[in-house]
């Protein structure tokens, strides 16, 4: 109340009209005080609201690092489990072969030593190809034109076949081996049966390009590894009694070829071929991963 308000005070008519304006004066004050207030705790919930946001944010933030890190964990230990269980297929393979060796690898040898020793070329080959031995060798050569000679521009990739050197599994008595030897610069060939491997020696000579090996049919240890551009092998793995036996060469050739992938038109894919594969072995190649060059199997 100001100096002026207090003699009206004393004016009955305008008494009311200075207690109401007091009145008034208190009222707005009051209603600023609360609106002051209203505003301080709608500052403090903002605050809040603002804080409770950011752990909001850095909660999702933590969830996502976490769901990566467990993504990533899962796909190392699939990785893991697929080496686990190659290694526990290769340790099986190895066992085989380890004590194998007198009994499945004995038995494949002494089976084919007893077929190269009977009627070789009726267990190698059938019907008319079997005949003669002339035609017999036709029959080989018909087939490297087949298989091999058509599709040179793929396997070669670029190279001069006089300057590489190939594996063949499952040579026998020199079926392939001679035709082979005709267009590639050194040809490795391979048998379990020592008979088998004396007949082609006989049947081909003193070829200089031309190495057999008996192995112990079921990998190519007699091979070093990285030093082939190419294997090939025809009507072989069906006879072979064992998967990991069929595991272990598809591994082992997958050792012994070059690295190297081609391009097969339309996508990126390992130099892997196949004809008349069975499930089996396509199975394993895709197992194996691999992008090492020149596998040709017919089975």
């Amino acid at each position: 109340m100001t100096r002026l308000d207090r003699p009206l005070l004393h004016v009955p008519r305008l008494r009311r009209v200075v207690l109401d304006r007091e009145a008034f004066t208190a009222h707005c004050a009051r209603l600023q005080r609360e609106l002051d207030g209203s505003l301080g705790r709608e500052r403090a919930l903002r605050r809040e609201l603002e804080t409770s946001a950011e752990e909001a944010r850095a909660f999702d933030a933590h969830s996502a690092r976490l769901q990566r890190e467990l993504d990533g964990s899962l796909q190392r230990e699939s990785t893991l489990r697929q080496k686990l269980e190659a290694s526990t297929e290769e340790s099986r393979a190895l066992t085989a072969v380890a004590r194998g060796d007198s009994s499945i690898g004995r038995r494949m040898r002494d089976d084919w030593d007893s077929r190269a020793l009977t009627a070789p070329r009726y267990f190698i080959a059938a019907g008319e190809q079997a005949r003669t031995e002339e035609s017999f060798f036709q029959s080989g050569e018909s087939n490297v034109r087949e298989y091999i000679q058509s599709d040179l521009e793929n396997i070669c990739q670029g190279r001069d076949p006089g300057s590489m050197r190939i594996v063949e599994i499952g040579c026998g008595a020199d079926r392939f081996t001679r035709a082979l030897a005709a267009v590639f610069g050194e040809v490795h060939a391979i048998d379990v049966s020592p008979e088998m491997i004396r007949l082609a020696g006989e049947s081909m000579g003193a070829l200089p390009n031309v190495r057999l090996y008996v192995n112990n049919g079921a990998d190519l240890s007699a091979l070093p590894s990285s030093s082939f551009h190419f294997a090939f092998s025809f009507l072989v793995f069906q006879h072979i009694p064992e998967q990991s036996i069929v595991e272990s060469y598809v591994r082992e050739v997958h050792r012994v070829l070059v690295p190297g992938p081609i391009q097969i038109p339309g996508e990126w894919r390992p130099r892997i071929r196949l004809r008349a594969c069975r499930h089996l072995v396509r199975r394993l190649l895709q197992r194996t991963r691999t992008t090492r060059p020149g596998l040709a199997l017919r089975v």
